[in-house]
């Protein structure tokens, strides 16, 4: 579909750090991560998939088009603040404008054959699943023909390949309040803005049918899938190192005690994301630690389970036994519990609730954690956004 180059001014370049801490808090909307149910853990493709469309219109979809679903979710649940319902808009716009296919454009650019495709299209210069134009910036002929990057492109945010313009879903003021539809057109600028709304029950059959709640084993226990991921628990830019893992003089009794988690201080509000793929097994207020979510994984064929700790009451946005992926936004940054200002405190337990913890920077480090490098140096004062 024919779109419009979007403009967008560059903002917040010259703030503060401070500022900018504060700002990375409320990129995140926690109410639409929380509020709803499910996990978008991709399961078993199927061969074929019918479904109805809001004016009741039967279509069918085959393997090759639940393939590119499954990206575009995939790719959804690795971006933070897009949620199960951002997942739906980004689904319902590439119903609209491909029909979940990935179209070359011969017409306008030939070496576009050249990549793998599912047809041609000839709307102008669009190509693939979201029909985006390179003449309106959203990428080269190559990158376009990538499933991946236009999934990425869409969803947009600071994380995104074409920030900040043009306007993928997270860079639009207020998405989360707007009709589904609505907020898909503001991504894709179409001439013919009306459509989307049809496609909503598509887009959510989709997503019933390709993921998949937490299986549960012999007695009930929930079954944590083999992790696709390991993400650093706070977004890039956002924390420093504060208290690390082992011997210290503790902040708040002024006692020598065994730290067992790593500190990494942030700004009250920061989202603080799921480590890995898995179930959240905890999900309260525990004593010292505050606002608790505890979450098991498998990593390499082992269970581990990850605490995060300090949250205020309303800083918790997942509840047990939901399923998370990677990166998922899963609290808030805090200061309750047993705490001396705004900081997470992370541990890691090879082994599983129960295990003995290792040092979780350091373990975040040896799996390769998207994100570490992230933050800044380590303060001087283990004080300083330090606990339990």
């Amino acid at each position: 579909m024919w779109k419009k180059l979007a403009a967008a001014a560059i903002v917040l370049l010259f703030l503060a750090p401070s500022v900018v801490l504060v700002g990375v808090a409320a990129v995140v909307n926690p109410a639409m991560t929380a509020c709803a149910p499910g996990s978008l853990i991709v399961g078993p493709i199927p061969d074929s998939l019918t479904a109805t469309t809001r004016n009741g219109e039967t279509i069918t979809l085959n393997k090759t088009q639940l393939t590119h679903a499954a990206t575009i979710i995939t790719t959804g649940s690795q971006t933070a603040g897009v949620g199960r319902p951002g997942v739906v808009i980004a689904l319902m716009a590439a119903l609209t404008e491909s029909t979940l296919r990935m179209l070359a454009n011969t017409g306008t650019y030939p070496e576009s054959a050249d990549y793998p495709n599912d047809g041609n299209g000839g709307d102008r210069d669009s190509l693939g699943l979201f029909q985006m134009r390179p003449q309106s910036g959203w990428g080269t002929v190559a990158d376009l023909m990538d499933p991946t990057y236009q999934a990425r492109a869409f969803y947009g945010g600071p994380t995104g390949p074409n920030y900040p313009s043009p306007r993928g879903l997270l860079d639009i003021p207020g998405w989360q309040s707007m009709d589904p539809g609505e907020a898909a057109q503001a991504v894709e600028v179409s001439a013919y803005p009306d459509r989307y709304q049809n496609y909503q029950p598509v887009a959510e059959a989709i997503l019933a049918a390709l993921t998949r709640p937490a299986p549960t084993g012999v007695g009930g226990a929930p079954v944590v899938p083999e992790t696709t991921r390991i993400v650093f628990p706070l977004p890039e830019g956002t924390w420093v190192r504060t208290s690390p893992f082992g011997w210290r003089t503790h902040p708040t009794t002024g006692e020598r005690s065994f730290h067992t988690g790593s500190d990494f201080a942030a700004a009250d509000g920061t989202p603080i994301l799921a480590a890995a793929d898995g179930v959240v097994v905890l999900a309260e207020f525990s004593g010292g630690y505050g606002g608790l979510i505890v979450i098991e994984h498998t990593v390499g064929g082992q269970r581990v389970a990850s605490y995060y700790a300090h949250m205020w009451e309303h800083g918790i946005h997942v509840t047990g036994g939901q399923t998370v992926t990677a990166g998922q936004h899963i609290g808030d940054v805090g200061s309750s519990g047993q705490s001396t200002g705004p900081h997470l405190h992370f541990e890691i337990y090879p082994g599983g609730r129960g295990a003995e913890p290792v040092d979780g920077d350091a373990w975040l480090t040896d799996h390769g954690a998207e994100g570490i490098s992230g933050g800044a140096t380590t303060l001087a004062s283990c004080t300083a956004g330090g606990g339990l």
